[in-house]
């Protein structure tokens, strides 16, 4: 099965749809044969983003993906800065 990526809107929607069908009495099994995803995905992103409303998931990904952009600045001063102290350090004898 190819791999595809859902915007939160989408996973949201796919969550309310697989509720409403496990409400008509569908296994979760043949819930998300429907939706077109694996009982796997639909625990992840039940687990993930139950009960969120798409304002808030889209918000959540928005502070991960700034986190995700901070962390990145951050190692690459770490790594300069242990590269100039190597290299003052080889200086210095």
């Amino acid at each position: 099965m190819a791999r595809r990526s859902y915007r939160p809107e989408q996973i949201i929607r796919k969550i309310r749809e697989g509720e409403v069908l496990l409400s008509q009495g569908y296994t979760v099994g043949k819930a998300t044969r429907k939706l077109g995803i694996t009982e796997q995905t639909y625990y992840r992103w039940r687990r993930e983003y139950g009960g969120m409303r798409i304002q808030q998931v889209k918000r959540l990904k928005e502070l991960e993906k700034e986190n995700t952009r901070r962390l990145r600045v951050i190692r690459t001063a770490i790594c300069c800065s242990k590269k100039e102290m190597h290299e003052s350090e080889s200086y210095r004898q």
